[in-house]
């Protein structure tokens, strides 16, 4: 079997024999129940390969859709001039980059359709093509517009880049509302959808489908569609693995599914994860190793994000709808790059609660944030971790603090502002991804922060406190019965008291009693 892998042209997948989950139907409800469509999708979430399948079938070329859905559906294949805009080409540094990026996208239209001295600006040079295409044509246009969003994202702390990417765009897109009377239909698609106030204020005719039920699987691969297409995928990673077809199948679940994009969604895998470990027969975190915006990271940092709050938020559809360049809150942007998704619904309160969508995303998320919550040094996440998991299997109780104090020990630029919440969010950050290797249960509430794990051999009690001694927190264990539960259990059992020193801003006292 041929994996489309990087492969985003419906043409060359459809004529090269490379696999291909039919999502024509939606194409078609698309078609004809509506003109102007927004979808906002994670990266590598196959947004181009659904644009370039409408830009082929507004085409009207019916044989490449040979055994589709769409084939029995659609019964006229009028052929539409398309429009195809995308955005993901360039690096957006400066405001000039994404003006000479739509010129240059105009300038190709105008060799064909010629151009208007007195159109002068980008957004008019744009109505006066879409005119010219439909006058010469005599049909109305299909506009496609990819990663419409790329400039904003890659300005996001840039408020001025920002502003001034915010209204190039608008005034832009804003011909598709000028220009209606000449456009069939219009789809514009990225990662994220930035607030009312930003590039669609003016778009009040664009029908938003990113929580819509009928298309939340428009994108991805449901698990009905991986065992009806990918079966002989499925049986090869299991038979490479030494595992059972059931076994792969449950693994492939908990590592690559789990996507919500709407309350009452079924769940969708990565197609970009999912087909990679097709192709090469391995578990591994695909999606996640193609790169993870800064951004994101800088959005928490800015926020002062208490991180053990990532898998407990609770919001509403106007939060996880909106991104705006004046707010600070991350969770909307985490939510529509694919970091977090939906896992609960209260339908009362209308109030969304989001978690990590699988064990890629958690694991590799908790990894890329490590170097920027504590002191690493040279040392990548994966081989951090490794020796803090080895002390604790190796019932070396010692090593593992001698570590803990180095990695709290990097004040001088790592630390900003609360020294408490920087304490909490590296400790979190730490046995998030110990519990990926070691049985970890943890509480944080109220400044206390403890921690049991457990191994095959070793059981540890942890007890952290702020600014006062090991001591202290060693009698905490003993006064509470912390050890009492395991009291008849053949592992052997280690107590660690624990204190962080606010003004120091670092662990300044441990203790360990066995």
């Amino acid at each position: 079997m041929k994996y489309p892998i990087g492969i985003q042209d419906f043409e060359k997948i459809r004529k090269d024999g490379y696999a291909y989950v039919d999502k024509t139907s939606m194409v078609y409800k698309l078609a004809h129940e509506g003109s102007y469509y927004f979808l906002s999708r994670p990266r590598r979430f196959g947004k181009s390969m659904l644009v370039s399948t409408m830009s082929a079938y507004f085409k009207g070329k019916r044989e490449l859709f040979k055994g589709l859905a769409i084939e029995k559906l659609e019964k006229e294949w009028t052929a539409y001039p398309v429009i195809h805009l995308d955005l993901n080409t360039d690096k957006y540094d400066k405001k000039e980059v994404l003006e000479q990026r739509l010129s240059l996208f105009l300038s190709d239209w105008e060799e064909h359709y010629g151009r208007n001295p007195n159109e002068v600006t980008l957004s008019q040079r744009f109505e006066g093509i879409i005119k010219r295409i439909y006058k010469k044509e005599g049909k109305p246009v299909v506009i496609l517009v990819d990663e419409y969003d790329k400039p904003m994202l890659q300005a996001i702390g840039n408020d001025e880049l920002q502003l001034a990417y915010r209204n190039t765009l608008k005034a832009f897109y804003g011909a598709l509302k000028s220009q209606d009377r000449y456009i069939r239909f219009a789809f514009l698609t990225g990662v994220t959808k930035f607030g009312k106030v930003s590039v669609f204020s003016d778009l009040n005719n664009l029908t938003d489908i990113s929580m819509d039920a009928r298309y939340q699987t428009i994108c991805g691969i449901t698990e009905a569609e991986m065992h009806e297409y990918f079966e002989e995928g499925i049986k090869y990673v299991a038979d490479n693995n030494d595992l059972t077809v059931e076994e792969t199948c449950a693994k492939l679940r908990n590592r690559y599914d789990g996507y919500h994009f709407h309350q009452r969604s079924v769940g969708v895998y990565n197609p970009f994860s999912l087909l990679n470990t097709f192709s090469k027969g391995e578990f591994g975190s695909y999606w996640f190793e193609t790169g993870t915006p800064t951004f994101l990271v800088q959005l928490l940092q800015k926020d002062k994000f208490y991180l053990p709050d990532l898998t407990r938020q609770q919001v509403t559809s106007d939060i996880l709808n909106s991104i705006d360049a004046s707010t600070q809150n991350p969770i909307p942007a985490l939510y529509q790059s694919g970091y977090l998704t939906i896992k609960d619904y209260d339908k009362e309160f209308q109030v969304y609660t989001l978690g990590f969508p699988n064990e890629e995303v958690e694991e590799g998320f908790t990894n890329y944030l490590m170097p920027y919550y504590m002191n690493t040094g040279n040392e990548s996440g994966p081989m951090y971790i490794r020796n803090f998991v080895l002390a604790l299997r190796q019932g070396q109780p010692e090593a593992f603090m001698k570590r803990m104090q180095v990695l709290f020990a990097d004040s001088d630029y790592k630390i900003v502002g609360d020294a408490e919440l920087y304490f909490q969010n590296a400790f979190y950050v730490v046995t998030k991804l110990l519990g990926f290797y070691v049985d970890v249960e943890r509480t944080i509430s109220d400044g206390r922060i403890d921690m049991i794990a457990k191994t095959k051999d070793y059981i540890y009690i942890f007890e952290f406190k702020y600014d006062k001694n090991a001591d202290t927190a060693l009698q905490q264990i003993e006064d509470k019965g912390y050890a009492r539960p395991f009291s008849t259990d053949r592992r052997q059992l280690i107590k660690v008291g624990v204190n962080f020193s606010r003004q120091h801003r670092c662990i300044d006292d441990w203790k360990v009693a066995k």
